[in-house]
């Protein structure tokens, strides 16, 4: 599995990136374990977490994904080496969320400390904060980028207006500056990212890796009518996906498969890491056999025909 450029960070990563943030949640500790050292042994090396993974869940209070990624680490403490390792801060914890200094400080040690590791490779502000200056934030970053505690840094969930602003406070202040994206963008989900948002990654050679790659296993096909829905994600995330829109999407894949012999997941995976701008998708696995399509869709290309179908039914 051959690494890809991820923009102007520097970084290296795998074709697909893990989504962690179903450890400890639809995934317990031992099957989590399980899929680390099977994904890296196959190619999958880039791990996608983030602090407030899972406060959904009853009971958690967020970095239980974090938490069982640093056991890992702990068990296998080559893999740290092997990895490229994404998490975030910004979102809501119950010591404080935003992008102010103090908080950046504080939370990447929270986050050090669970994963158990001395260095975070790609740290993303999750969310805007309006009430801080990008100046503040990206002077944070510096910092701990100058004390080897974190590589690279990007953004996520900002629109080109904020890409642009916290852009153009770098320059004024010689900092470095977000180099990944990382925007909702599926077969489903197209207008956050398409347009003025690509147009500015692919301008500034900003790497981009989508989530939500699959919508929330949408995309995977197994979802087509509401009793469906049913158990935790489904419930939470699928729901809104399932509708007329929907449906046509999944008839599109349908030819696709037919044509190709791919899963869904697969193909739309493939769909995004084909895309412009586009350096690789997000998605999670829950079983061997999930995985096992996360790696097939790192080595699938689909015809030009075949992207002219999914893009005309999304």
């Amino acid at each position: 599995m051959e690494p890809v450029r991820l923009g102007r960070t520097g970084l290296m990563i795998s074709p697909v990136v893990f989504g962690c943030n179903v450890f400890d949640w639809t995934t317990d500790t031992a099957t989590s374990h399980h899929l680390l050292d099977r994904m890296v042994e196959a190619g999958i090396t880039t791990l996608d977490t983030a602090d407030v993974y899972n406060r959904w869940v009853e009971g958690h209070s967020g970095g239980e994904s974090e938490i069982v990624l640093g056991q890992w680490f702990a068990a296998n403490p080559g893999q740290r080496d092997k990895v490229q390792l994404i998490t975030k801060v910004g979102g809501p914890m119950p010591d404080g969320q935003g992008l102010s200094a103090k908080w950046i400080e504080t939370e990447v040690e929270h986050s050090l400390k669970r994963l158990q590791t001395d260095r975070i490779d790609l740290y993303f502000s999750h969310r805007p904060d309006d009430a801080t200056p990008h100046e503040e934030t990206l002077s944070a970053y510096d910092r701990l980028i100058a004390a080897g505690k974190l590589r690279c840094i990007g953004a996520s969930n900002f629109d080109a207006a904020r890409m642009q602003a916290a852009e153009s406070a770098a320059t004024s202040l010689g900092l470095t500056p977000y180099g990944a994206q990382q925007p909702e963008y599926n077969l489903f989900t197209r207008d956050v990212y398409e347009g003025p948002l690509a147009e500015f990654c692919i301008r500034h050679d900003i790497g981009v890796i989508p989530f939500f790659g699959l919508a929330a296993g949408f995309l995977s096909g197994k979802y087509r009518v509401e009793a469906d829905l049913k158990g935790p994600r489904g419930e939470r995330t699928i729901g809104r996906f399932l509708n007329q829109r929907g449906l046509k999407i999944l008839a599109a894949m349908d030819l696709v498969a037919a044509e190709t012999g791919a899963k869904h997941a697969e193909i739309a995976l493939a769909w995004l890491r084909q895309k412009p701008g586009v350096t690789a998708p997000i998605a999670s696995a829950t079983s061997d056999s999930q995985l096992d399509s996360l790696i097939a869709a790192a080595g699938l290309t689909l015809s030009d025909s075949a992207m002219a179908t999914l893009d005309a039914a999304g």
